[in-house]
């Protein structure tokens, strides 16, 4: 991904900080620059370092969510997060960028930080052996579909698109080449070709100026043919 937007968490209740803690390491376009149990606090930080997004508890001492959202500057996202359902309501006239009620669901918490992306842009969790995969915005308005990293043969670039070869589909997703490449594990991909992006774990064979990928063949370009080869010079294929 092209960017990564980097946000703090206002609570007073540790435990509802270290469960926001978790949910944004899983998410690989944000990076958590801080956490707070004094609003205050968390105030003289913003006016030192600019973030792209708090997480906001709304009852708190000293001065609420609300009261806090109010001095921050007019740039920064506001997501609420609290356990009062009659706060919603005041938390859009502020301007807030979605409100989530605790407990806070990890589905729900995911659909509120893609807010903060431009609307034709893909969508990748950070790999781990729990999340081999990513989300790409397909046809439809604010429609995703997710895609198993193990299950892509190749990515190729159409200008504006970029169609993702799977087993036994193809998806067309809008986006680059360049910023899809961002969000890939990077020991199991590789471009090959200013095209074409393949999976080394599914390369068949290499034929003179090709890769064979299950009977598809992919071209690679002179730019990348040194390292497509000194990468796999190590490697069982």
């Amino acid at each position: 991904m092209n960017k990564e937007y980097t946000c703090i968490i206002v609570d007073d209740e540790p435990p509802a900080i270290r469960l926001l803690e978790k949910y944004v390491e899983k998410v690989s376009f944000l990076k958590l620059e801080g956490t707070f149990t004094k609003p205050l606090e968390a105030l003289l930080f913003l006016e030192k370092q600019k973030v792209d997004l708090v997480f906001l508890d709304i009852q708190m001492p000293e001065i609420t969510g609300l009261q806090l959202s109010k001095i921050i500057d007019s740039k920064v996202q506001i997501i609420f997060t609290t356990a009062y359902p009659e706060f919603a309501l005041e938390s859009y006239d502020v301007s807030a960028m979605d409100y989530l009620l605790k407990p806070i669901e990890f589905e729900r918490f995911y659909k509120a930080v893609k807010k903060v992306l431009p609307k034709e842009v893909v969508i990748s969790h950070k790999n781990s052996p729990e999340n081999d995969y990513m989300f790409v915005k397909t046809d439809g308005k604010n429609k995703y579909e997710r895609v198993q990293f193990d299950d892509v043969l190749f990515f190729q670039g159409l200008k504006n698109y970029v169609a993702i070869q799977l087993h036994n589909e193809q998806i067309i997703t809008y986006s680059t080449l360049k910023r899809l490449k961002e969000s890939l594990p990077g020991n199991d991909f590789i471009q090959i070709h200013k095209s074409y992006i393949i999976s080394i774990k599914q390369i068949d064979r290499i034929e003179n100026d090709a890769v064979w990928i299950q009977n598809k063949q992919v071209p690679i370009g002179n730019t990348y043919r040194k390292a497509f080869f000194e990468r796999i010079g190590n490697k069982e294929l």
